[in-house]
């Protein structure tokens, strides 16, 4: 396959390595200090799905995908922050034939919404989506720790059945040791992990605390629960569902078995916070908002989340 990924943060590092260790060689598209230091000395993982590394001779690494000189990819993977999604969707459309007729891309980005820039340039079949429920965290410029691991990730479309598409890809992953399935349910599935990330990233970072701490706090959880309810009033409006019928049975099942095993995981959101960058707070929380606001849904507490994410980024010097 000829496969680029963009992005090489904690995730995109995490997934590049194990398409070189399922016997492929992704385009790598990292740009300034951490392209250079990728060049210079490969990538790596380590953490609960085993270490990985991945020597420089065999990275093949860009400054940009024109910089790549190449057309005709399988797969274009996006594994990059949102907060740049519509520069690098015109970057990507400027790079006539970047796809092959039935290539992909790909989204491996947090949060719904994401594809409204792409679409600019692809049509809706190009544009596949990601669900992960997997905790990365950056461990050096050209390494991630993968310190949770709730269940394989999924690949799929909401156009229809990519499985004869999709399935190499998902296999090669794989076989690099991050194990990836073709869904049909995508959509069931991306609002199941909007439900995760809304209800902890944001109230975890502003709190500086990793997710377990929050169910700690009596205060904490009404605010997870009242995001929760939220959530499923927008879900509901809008006509879309995910695994749960309703608050009750998520906010139930959220508590015992899905919160325990990423207790102490630290969120990306935190995690931008503590570096001084923007974070995916559009995406997420941001998104709910927007959507609630569109069908006449009740967000204030969303709101309020993305008001504050606001104010921690105003501070930054």
């Amino acid at each position: 396959m000829k496969v680029m990924l963009i992005g090489c943060g904690a995730v995109g590092i995490g997934f590049a390595t194990a398409l070189y260790q399922g016997g492929e060689r992704p385009v790598l598209v990292a740009r300034g200090e951490t392209g250079r230091i990728i060049a210079e000395q490969g990538i790596g993982r380590t953490g609960l799905l085993g270490d990985v590394t991945v020597p420089a001779d065999r990275v093949r690494v860009s400054e940009s995908p024109a910089a790549a000189g190449e057309t005709g990819f399988d797969f274009v993977l996006i594994a990059a922050k949102t907060t740049g999604s519509e520069a690098l969707a015109a970057e990507l459309g400027a790079v006539r034939n970047l796809l092959k007729p039935d290539g992909r891309i790909v989204l491996l980005q947090n949060g719904l919404g994401n594809e409204s820039a792409y679409l600019k340039y692809f049509s809706r079949e190009q544009v596949c989506f990601a669900y992960i429920c997997i905790g990365f965290q950056k461990a050096a410029l050209n390494r991630t720790e993968i310190t949770v691991y709730s269940g394989p990730a999924g690949i799929g479309s909401l156009t229809g059945d990519e499985s004869a598409l999709l399935s190499p890809l998902a296999a090669a992953i794989s076989a690099g040791g991050i194990p990836t399935q073709v869904r049909e349910d995508i959509e069931k599935l991306l609002w199941a992990k909007m439900l995760y990330n809304c209800t902890l990233n944001p109230l975890g970072a502003v709190l500086r605390v990793p997710y377990g701490k929050l169910a700690e706090s009596g205060d904490a959880t009404q605010i997870m629960n009242r995001l929760i309810e939220e959530i499923f009033g927008v879900m509901k409006a809008a006509g879309c569902s995910t695994f749960w019928p309703d608050a009750k049975a998520y906010q139930k099942e959220f508590y015992e078995t899905i919160l325990p095993p990423t207790y102490g995981h630290r969120s990306s959101t935190l995690q931008d916070v503590e570096r001084k960058v923007k974070t995916e707070i559009d995406s997420l929380n941001g998104y709910i908002v927007r959507l609630g606001d569109r069908y006449g849904a009740d967000v204030a507490c969303n709101r309020m989340l993305c008001s504050l994410i606001g104010a921690i980024e105003d501070s930054y010097e």
